[in-house]
């Protein structure tokens, strides 16, 4: 017994000395900013499984002594700071750099105020996610419209093209997830193909400070962006419905999300509308429904140092063309403009006949980044968009069935930015882009195609920089070069080759010298080199005011539209002729704003003036008459430009209750070289909105919005006489007077209720156009055949579990 206790003591001497022999370590380290290199002061750090903890100095050095051989798992926390593990094995005294982001709420955009700018010195206003879901059933243009300076041009009240300033189509850059979005945006009848249910918030910019997505945001640009999701172990997702009298339709939409404290992240949404023929006041607007299908999933890492996201969405839209817009011959379209009613009114239907568009669009991105440390974020992404637009017409025999324009566009893109932020108050963005465009007039139409066979090649790289100028103050510049050639395939008449435009002694190098009877092949061939450049400053004074002032050069390349469009644009009911003589369009853009952010009082008065060389307009030139009827004749011609005007916004809070809002912009377009006005500017107009709003009420809201558009009385006088056969005397054409003023009133209502443990539920009932008010809209293009829609009903439920 004595010797088995000695024999215990014995061990018990070893293995303690053995330990204290093992125990005599240090661990020591610094923790720093990972982007400026900053010490971070009162970080806390823990040896996981132990109760051992200790902070960082002034210095951000830190020590934890008597360690034993081993290895460790550190957990590094710090307010604001993503938290960090890190596993050490010591087996001497050791020393450890850590590296913390200080600027966490980048990966965490939910949970902080969305209204930061995309860029500090821009001029811009963001639409939020609780915005947007008041439009879950409408249009991208729809919900544009709300902001000041916003109009839309509208091919009846489904196709609807947001416009800023009076400047739409290729003149704005709609980036969607980071995508240009290339879907035939040329055509003034051709929507965005964007679902705003699959967007997190929408920033539009008016100002210049947009080289990083291209060089001919001669208009702006309107950013499109996800949700982004903090770093935590969650599931959520919300389903919504409405249902409008007007068009007997509405929308169902659903997403659900998965996110890990990992970074992990996944979302899947998927969105289903459908409307029958719409009704204006007084009749119901025959062949006006529509059908869309979008859905889209979006999968990646939200990393600090590094990470991935992966983004693809499928939108199918089926849009009727209104019926009446179609005419037969001279007299039908004399008569259509005169009439106060349209042509063709027949009882409502969910059919959707010919006229009529169907337009599927493929969008996909792969993103990735890296931060490296003193230095900043490199991020690449590789995109593609395929977009398919048919578009038919009521043909003869059974061919009604093929469409008469059939066109398939295929984008690749490569990109690159590089953010550097190494210095303290200069930042910097520089990237190049690469991207090849292949159009193909798909073939088996039985007509000449509208837009010809081309391949596109673009090249483009850029630098921008902001500093700091002060606490106050900031100053911004950007430079940007951009290359494209375009390479088409194209059939003239021989006698429009050679006599109507002249291009036989203009471009003799086009020419083959295949002629096929009366049809020359040609191959066009054109080459841009593009410059452009922006410069931004703004400056914070007391009382939440702020000045922002922006230049911008921005120059744009004719579209294959404007180059080469040679007849019947048939959704669009009009002849179209673009010119191979089309020079790029070079703009300076000037604005400014004065903004004061406040909750109690708050205000923005953003004039801007714009002058552009070589603008490039499609304008009425007379009739024609083809195989299918009278059709207006369109061409587009170049001259010089200029575009002023003033965006007034005004907030004030009335009661704890009570908040007004009210909008006034206003705008003019002169055409210099024929000292005429712009052709579809908008006119003035400007909108007043009280609210209610009860927190302790179910988060009751209940606003009037009031709205009022005058009438254009700076518009071009493009009416002309034509020979009308029937009657066969010369008859005037009037397709240039614009409608009269009118004023609409909308109620929106909303109450939030409680549903499940964790849930909600969002119950909104509004009416549009309250007092069934007729009028017609200066900007629709259908305004010569019909009326604006009359009152709607709407009622939405949001269910968020």
């Amino acid at each position: 017994m004595i010797k088995q206790f000695c024999f215990c003591v014995f061990v018990c001497c070893i293995y303690t000395t053995t330990i204290a022999q093992n125990c005599k370590y240090s661990l020591k380290g610094k923790i720093t900013d990972f982007h400026d290199n900053s010490t971070i002061v009162g970080a806390s750090i823990q040896i996981e499984n132990s109760n051992r903890f200790t902070t960082t100095n002034f210095d951000g050095e830190f020590e934890f002594k008597n360690i034993c051989k081993g290895k460790y798992t550190l957990i590094v926390k710090h307010i604001a700071c993503e938290t960090k593990r890190i596993s050490i094995f010591v087996n001497k005294n050791t020393y450890k750099d850590i590296f913390l982001e200080h600027h966490i709420e980048e990966l965490n955009n939910i949970e902080v105020k969305a209204d930061i700018k995309t860029e500090k010195t821009s001029i811009e206003t963001t639409l939020e996610k609780t915005v947007l879901e008041d439009f879950s059933d409408k249009s991208l243009g729809d919900a544009l419209n709300t902001i000041s300076g916003v109009s839309s041009l509208n091919t009846g009240s489904t196709i609807v093209k947001p416009m800023i300033n009076g400047l739409h189509s290729s003149r704005l850059l709609i980036i969607n997830n980071n995508v240009r979005m290339f879907d035939q945006e040329w055509g003034e009848e051709h929507a965005p193909n964007i679902d705003v249910n699959a967007s997190g918030r929408i920033d539009v910019i008016k100002g210049a400070n947009t080289l990083k997505y291209g060089s001919d945001a001669i208009g702006g640009l309107i950013l499109i962006q996800p949700e982004r999701y903090a770093s935590k172990d969650s599931i959520f997702g919300s389903t919504s419905a409405s249902f409008n009298s007007n068009g007997l339709g509405g929308n169902i939409n659903t997403e659900v999300v998965k996110t890990y404290k990992s970074g992990f992240y996944a979302k899947l949404q998927s969105n289903y509308k459908q409307f029958g023929d719409f009704k204006a006041p007084d009749y119901y607007l025959t062949n006006t429904g529509l059908k869309n299908f979008n859905a889209s999933v979006a999968v990646g890492k939200n990393g600090y140092e590094k990470g991935f996201n992966a983004f693809y969405s499928f939108v199918s839209n089926e849009f009727a063309i209104l019926q009446s817009s179609h005419i037969g011959n001279v007299n039908d379209l004399v008569n259509a403009i005169n009439s106060k009613e349209p042509r063709v009114k027949e009882s409502f239907s969910y059919n959707i006949n010919f006229p009529r568009q169907s337009i599927t669009h493929h969008l996909g991105r792969i993103e990735a980044y890296k931060r490296f440390k003193d230095l900043g974020k490199l991020s690449v992404q590789y995109d593609f968009q395929v977009n398919r637009r048919k578009e038919f017409d009521s043909r003869r025999g059974d061919r009604s069935n093929t469409p008469v324009v059939d066109l398939r566009l295929f984008t690749n893109s490569i990109q690159s930015n590089f953010h550097i932020n190494y210095f303290e108050n200069f930042k910097i963005n520089t990237g190049l882009l690469v991207r090849y465009q292949q159009n193909d007039a798909v073939t088996g139409t039985g007509t000449k195609p509208l837009i010809p066979d081309f391949v596109k090649y673009d090249f483009g790289v850029y630098t921008t920089g902001s500093y700091n100028l002060s606490d106050t103050s900031e100053l911004s510049a950007g430079f940007r070069y951009d290359f494209s050639r375009i390479k088409a395939r194209k059939r003239y008449n021989v006698t429009d080759w050679n006599e109507t435009y002249n291009y036989d002694e203009l471009f003799p190098e086009f020419e083959t010298g295949t002629i096929d009877g009366v049809k020359i092949l040609t191959k066009p061939k054109f080459t841009f080199h593009n410059i452009s450049a922006s410069l931004g400053y703004t400056k914070k004074f007391e009382n939440n005011l702020s000045l922002f002032i922006n230049y911008g050069l921005a120059s744009r390349i004719p579209n294959p539209s404007e180059l080469f469009s040679d007849g019947l644009h048939h959704s669009a009911a009009r002849i179209e002729t673009g010119l191979l003589t089309m020079k790029k369009e070079v703009a300076n853009k000037f604005a400014i704003s004065l903004e004061k952010q406040n909750d109690n009082f708050g205000f923005v008065i953003g004039p801007y003036y714009k002058h552009i060389n070589g603008f490039i307009q499609l304008i009425p030139k007379g009739i024609t008459t083809t195989i299918r009827g009278a059709f207006p004749v369109w061409e587009y011609e170049q001259t010089n430009a200029n575009i002023f005007g003033i965006d007034i916004d005004v907030n004030k809070k009335i009661s704890e209750s009570f908040n007004y809002n009210g909008q006034v912009s206003l705008i003019q377009g002169n055409n210099l070289l024929e000292d005429i006005p712009l052709i579809h500017m908008p006119s003035t107009n400007f909108g007043n909105t009280i609210t209610y709003r009860n927190q302790k009420l179910n988060q009751l809201s209940i606003s009037l919005h009031q709205n009022t558009v005058l009438q254009q009385d700076k518009f071009p006088n493009y009416n002309f006489f034509t020979f009308n056969p029937i009657t066969q005397k010369d008859v005037f054409v009037d397709i240039s007077s614009t409608p009269a003023a009118y004023t609409l009133f909308n109620i929106q209502t909303s109450a939030v209720f409680k549903a499940f443990k964790k849930g909600d539920l969002k119950i909104a009932f509004n009416i549009n156009n309250l007092f069934n008010v007729s009028y017609r809209n200066y900007l629709n293009r259908f305004r010569y055949f019909t009326d604006e829609l009359g009152r709607n009903f709407n009622i939405k439920i949001k269910l968020n579990y």
